[in-house]
Formats: structure tokens, sequence, C-alpha cells
């Protein structure tokens, strides 16, 4: 098994990225969509963000008010922090699960946003960052998100800087470009990380002994 750590800041276009990695064949643990799982409406994550919060952050349905979570949280780093502290756990215990369920020769992608902000780099064999110019960051949260400019900029602020990001990254992948130059660059990397994958397997069956597969021809 190959542990991916994928990350890119805010409108980089990681989501992209991930989703043509699966197409390729890629396990994908999504760290965002595990993060919206742990405080789901009945969850012991919710309670925690409320009370650490007040009520003021659920919605109608009694569900999260993200956008009110994300006006007090990106906006204060204290409270971001206390928020971390609640969420992070969570994910990272079923991150783990869900892995632990991968077949040993998968490459396993970790789509996490914070990762250089948590220092989480150590915990994969490859860190692949996916970068753009913070222009194309803010044209893309405003333009296709509809965030305004104030908002967007103060979410690009709350995360590592791009500098950061690329010092922890064993592959980069430029998504300042068209789709189609995108779909390349992102199967020339996926055909890295098999070759890495492979390699990792057969180390590990030949240091624990075990029998290698012969080619017809032998």
């Amino acid at each position: 098994m190959l542990k991916v750590g994928l990350t890119g800041g805010i409108g980089a276009g990681k989501s992209e990225v991930s989703r043509l990695l699966v197409e390729c064949g890629a396990v994908l643990i999504d760290a965002d969509r595990i993060a919206r799982e742990v405080v789901a409406p009945g969850t012991p994550g919710l309670a925690a963000v409320v009370e650490a919060f007040g009520e003021e952050v659920l919605a109608g349905d009694g569900g999260l008010d993200r956008p009110k979570l994300g006006s007090i949280v990106f906006a204060d780093p204290d409270r971001l922090a206390v928020l971390n502290s609640i969420v992070h756990p969570l994910v990272g215990a079923r991150s783990r699960e869900l892995e632990e369920g991968a077949a040993k020769d998968s490459v396993v992608v970790h789509d996490v946003p914070l990762l250089a902000e948590n220092g989480l780099a150590p915990l994969y064999d490859v860190v692949v960052v996916v970068d753009a110019s913070p222009e194309t960051q803010l044209d893309r949260l405003v333009r296709l998100r509809g965030m305004t400019e104030e908002d967007a900029r103060a979410r690009m602020a709350a995360q590592a800087t791009r500098e950061k990001r690329l010092e922890i990254a064993d592959v980069v992948i430029d998504n300042d470009v068209p789709l189609e130059v995108l779909q390349r660059r992102v199967k020339d990397v996926w055909d890295e990380l098999v070759r890495r994958a492979h390699g990792d397997l057969r180390e590990s069956q030949e240091s624990q002994g075990s029998p290698q597969p012969r080619s017809p021809q032998e």
C-alpha cells in the first residue's frame, strides 16, 4: 500500500485532482467529507462543536450551519484552533479505519486540506501538493464559489502559505493550466505512484521472505 497525502490551498483545484486520481484507480479518503460526517446531527462531534461555539452555529434543521461557523473561525485563529482540536482527532480515527480496509496493493490518497498546517507530512509515503497562484485561487473562489473577495482572502490567509506547502511536497502538480493539461499531468503522477506502490509491495514481501510471483518464462 502506498499512502499519499494530497493537499493544496483553497481554490487550487485539489478536489479536481482527487477526482482524476480516483478515475485512475486510487482509493480516496476525503478528510473534508469525513469532517462533515463526524459533525452530522446526533454525533458527539456536533455536540462538542455546539458546546464550544454555542447554538448559534446550528441551522434550522439541527445540522451545522457551516457558513456561520466559517465566518467565526476563519476570522479568528484561536477559535479556528478550538474547532480543529474537536474535529481533527475524529477525522483521523475514521481515516485510519478506512485505510485499514483498503487492499494491500492500493494507492490510498488522503485528501487533506490542512496537511501542511497540522504537520502531517510524515504520516504519508508521498506528499502531493496541488499548486496555483494566489491570483488564480482568489479568482476561482469569487467567480466559481460565489465568495466575497474579503471572505476569500480571509480563508486563504487562514491556511499555510504557498511556500510552506511547497516545502513539504514530494510531487507538485501545477494547476494554473486548462483542464486537459491538468488531466495529462495527473495521469503522469498516477503512473509514478503506481510504480512506487508496486515497488514498496515487493520490498515488503522480500523483507518478510514471501515467495515472489514468477513470470511465465521462468
